[in-house]
């Protein structure tokens, strides 16, 4: 495996859209509403959120790795790890995996420092709590992915939903708006349903070492039930979205790409294998990245012909 792959895998790179949809949104925000667009503060508020999605993957896995979450993984048959798993197969010394990760917090800092400079203080703002949750999602001494008490799912929506919508609107226009607020809650719901979902993959293992999400601590039903919630909110935040004239109102055809992961939903029991919910992980990225996708065509063409 050449580096740039190693590097790619063990950042899992692959799921970056789930961070870069929400800055578009919020730059496009900003142009649809104030006709206010600057493309090299886009370009480094994008620089700046990919790195700091990319070392929060790599964090959590440094520190699951310390917890001993992907040992318990390894020793459970019946569970599905979401890590690299390259700290636990020694293909990256935990050395190299810490200097990669902050490498990735450095370029993230930078690119928070230029744009602080530029628009103000709030900048700093949005990106050092992001970055706090980030560390302390799995770090001690919070942890608190690790404590299913909601900080998780709370921790998500914000950084993936709201943080990042208003701290991009903000670079653009150094305004804060409501209209941001509620651009934030579709997106950010169904990233807070991805990494909801993601937990069944190895509940069995993250109970064994300790960790306490809210699927170990409410059991498969009820967490199955409280899945199928986050999808209903987000939907509903995006109707809301139409009706307060954040979002066009053709905006609304996005509700079709809920149909593929009801579906899914319709296959689970009660009581599942962990193989059981990986079209469920599968729909759910599906439908965050085509309903954010739609949300970004429909709001650049509103900002085009209004």
């Amino acid at each position: 495996m050449d580096k740039l792959k190693l590097f790619m895998k063990a950042s899992r790179f692959q799921v970056i859209p789930v961070m870069m949809i929400p800055i578009i949104l919020g730059a496009l925000g900003a142009y649809a509403w104030k006709g206010i667009f600057h493309p090299l503060l886009f370009v480094i508020t994008l620089i700046g959120a990919g790195a700091a999605h990319l070392f929060s993957n790599m964090i959590n896995d440094l520190w699951d790795y310390r917890n001993g979450v992907d040992a318990a993984a390894a020793e459970n048959s019946g569970t599905i790890s979401t890590n690299s798993g390259f700290l636990a197969n020694g293909t990256l010394s935990e050395k190299t995996f810490a200097v990669l990760t902050w490498a990735l917090f450095s370029v993230a800092l930078i690119c928070g420092l230029v744009l602080g400079l530029y628009a103000g203080w709030w900048v700093l703002i949005f990106g050092g709590l992001g970055g706090l949750i980030a560390y302390f999602y799995v770090a001690p001494p919070l942890k608190f992915g690790y404590r299913g008490k909601g900080y998780s799912e709370l921790a998500i929506l914000l950084s993936f939903g709201i943080l990042p919508i208003m701290g991009s609107y903000f670079v653009q226009t150094m305004e804060l708006d409501y209209r941001a607020l509620l651009l934030s809650l579709p997106i950010g719901l169904l990233t807070t349903l991805i990494l909801f979902n993601h937990h069944f993959l190895h509940w069995q293992s993250d109970k064994q070492a300790g960790k306490h999400t809210l699927v170990v601590v409410w059991g498969e039903q009820r967490a199955i039930q409280f899945s199928r919630f986050l999808l209903f909110l987000a939907f509903l935040s995006l109707l809301v979205c139409v009706i307060f004239n954040v979002l066009p109102y053709y905006s609304l055809i996005a509700l079709v790409t809920v149909i593929p992961i009801y579906k899914v939903y319709g296959m689970l029991k009660s009581e599942n294998p962990s193989v059981a919910y990986l079209p469920l992980m599968g729909a759910s990225l599906r439908v965050t990245v085509r309903c954010g996708s739609i949300m970004i065509l429909t709001l650049l063409a509103h900002g085009i012909f209004q």
